[in-house]
């Protein structure tokens, strides 16, 4: 049987995501990002194209790269205003039964005590059904909120964020045990108090000494999502995701991005097919293929050119304001997503040198991602040609209008990749983890989490005493399976 592909949608708690301008579209509705009703729809038409998840990416700060301020995103609605992303898990899974949720927060933006806690409620309220999306930052605005000169040098905000993991896992596999929580009325104990451990951990960058605060939940520590593709990226990826989520210009980009990690997946010990890769791509289609394109065309009408540069200068670190349309993107360094300016430092599908007007006529629909566009056929011999030559595992959908391109996908394109066999008939049953890797619904023994468990080689705890002693990775080193 041909290999199954998986979707999921890729949102965002605000207007203007991946596609600027196309907020001004008749019948867009993301302009009700604000209200529950539209969460839990977007939810249920997850739920009903059998989407792993609903992704939900975020910023803590403005696209103020471009032109030297954020006057353009503000005036686009360029990914502000933006809410959080966290609490809409919750309001999703009350709607739901299957659908999972990947929340993305920031290892630099909140201490990984409340975090952790934070990670363990949604766990509890969605029955297992949420991932994290781990990111370090890219942007500089947000660095500044919190009270940074600028952004932290790349492989560096990977090194702080090597040991956030650490303390994340020590406090979610590491802290309680299975069989903690008693409730025994008889004898008044809710809890027996030396199945609960401190984690001591003293390291480079955290001092924790405690306990985790929360009970067990069912998947312990959510699945864990990343987004990068630089070497340090990759890297990182490697030992702490599950699911990692690509983009790339081109399906050569695509397939040289899923070689480098299946072969780092290998490298930190785990399978090459622990982890799903995802790719970034948007889908525009119709019944007819000229259906497709009349649509296409009609959105690409409401495509904001401004809007295009202020994004792809956030995320390539690189103010697009100073160049001609017409001028290659040329040799520069990055601070921002490096992955994201390596792709466009190359040659594009005409052989030629990427220029701003490529990039700007690329990005005004779908940003990072590929756009595909034609009739339910076309776009399934499209995504299997894709998953045969990249072997990614499925694709993260971006939207052009909000929920129309979601509902497009699952009314027409599901049916049809489900005929040929390659798309899922329904559910597995479970965990995120288990929909996702059919494996259980903790983490797997090769996983470096794991290592962390009570009695894992990598266990803070000395006895059952409840205390803790400093593990031998404490501190930004990162531990291997």
């Amino acid at each position: 049987m041909s290999k199954q592909i998986r979707f999921n949608a890729f949102d965002m708690n605000c207007v203007a995501h991946q596609s600027p301008g196309l907020w001004r579209c008749p019948g867009d509705q993301s302009w009700r990002y604000k209200d529950i009703e539209y969460w839990q729809d977007i939810a249920r038409i997850a739920e009903r194209g059998l989407f792993d998840a609903v992704f939900i990416a975020d910023v803590l700060g403005t696209y103020d790269v471009f032109d030297g301020n954020d006057l353009a995103a503000i005036r686009q609605g360029a990914q502000v205003p933006v809410n959080d992303p966290v609490e809409l898990a919750a309001v999703g899974a009350a709607v739901t039964e299957h659908v999972g949720f990947g929340i993305t927060a920031g290892t630099a933006f909140e201490h990984p005590v409340p975090f952790a806690r934070r990670l363990s409620t949604l766990d509890h309220l969605t029955k297992g059904r949420v991932g994290w999306n781990v990111v370090t930052g890219y942007l500089p605005s947000a660095e500044r909120n919190l009270g940074q000169h600028d952004l932290v040098e790349h492989d560096a905000r990977y090194d702080h964020a090597d040991e956030y993991l650490e303390v994340i896992y020590k406090l979610l596999e590491g802290s309680w045990e299975d069989d903690a929580v008693v409730r025994d009325a008889e004898s008044g104990v809710f809890t027996i108090p030396e199945k609960v451990h401190h984690i001591g951990h003293h390291g480079t960058f955290f001092d924790v000494p405690g306990i985790h605060l929360s009970e067990p939940s069912p998947q312990r520590t959510p699945v864990v999502f990343q987004a990068g593709a630089s070497p340090r990226g990759v890297r990182f990826a490697a030992e702490n995701a599950e699911a990692i989520f690509i983009g790339g210009p081109t399906k050569e980009v695509a397939r040289s991005t899923v070689q480098r990690i299946r072969k780092a997946l290998v490298d930190a010990g785990r399978g090459p097919y622990d982890a799903k890769i995802y790719l970034l791509s948007t889908i525009i289609t119709d019944e007819t293929a000229a259906g497709a394109r009349a649509k296409h065309a009609d959105l690409l009408s409401y495509a904001s050119v401004e809007g295009t540069e202020v994004f792809f200068s956030g995320w390539l670190g690189v103010d697009l304001a100073g160049y001609d349309l017409d001028a290659p993107l040329g040799d520069v360094q990055s601070n921002a997503i490096q992955s994201a300016l390596a792709a466009f430092q190359g040659d594009n599908e005409r052989g030629e040198t990427w220029t701003v007007r490529d990039i700007v006529r690329l990005g005004g629909i779908g940003g990072l991602g590929q756009v595909f566009v034609g009739s339910p056929s076309e776009i399934a011999d499209t995504l299997q040609d894709i998953v045969e030559e990249t072997e990614v595992d499925g694709f993260n959908l971006a939207y052009a209008t909000t929920p129309g391109t979601f509902e497009d996908v699952v009314d027409l394109v599901v049916p049809e990749l489900q005929r040929r066999g390659v798309y899922p008939q329904e559910y597995a049953p479970g965990t995120l983890r288990h929909k996702l890797l059919g494996a259980g619904d903790r983490l797997p023994a090769n996983h470096r989490g794991a290592q962390y468990r009570v009695g894992g080689p990598l266990s803070t705890i000395d006895d059952v005493t409840g205390t803790g002693r400093p593990g031998p990775a404490s501190g930004p080193g990162r531990a291997t399976a």
